[in-house]
């Protein structure tokens, strides 16, 4: 049976997904900068500008995901939502 996705919750969304992408990024940012420092590569930044671009990151990511269900809620009342098709999850 074939579904349409008609609303997504900007807040709820932007959430999880400002999150999930920051762990993502400090999980990658992490061994690239225990390497690099192992390589002798000077570590000039002030920690407070770190701290600074973090949180600009998270809220960042919050804001664009927002703004994308926002728009995305506008264009499915317009073009009508994304399609899937769903199964139970007892059929073989």
């Amino acid at each position: 049976m074939k579904q349409q996705v008609a609303r997504l919750s900007p807040h709820q969304n932007a959430k999880v997904l400002a999150v999930l992408v920051s762990t993502m990024a400090l999980v990658a940012l992490l061994p690239v900068a225990a390497i690099a420092m192992a390589y002798g590569a000077p570590m000039t930044l002030d920690p407070t500008l770190l701290l600074v671009a973090a949180v600009a990151y998270v809220l960042l990511n919050y804001a664009l995901t927002a703004v994308g269900c926002l728009l995305y809620n506008g264009l499915a009342r317009v073009v009508g939502g994304l399609e899937f098709e769903a199964r139970g999850g007892a059929e073989t």
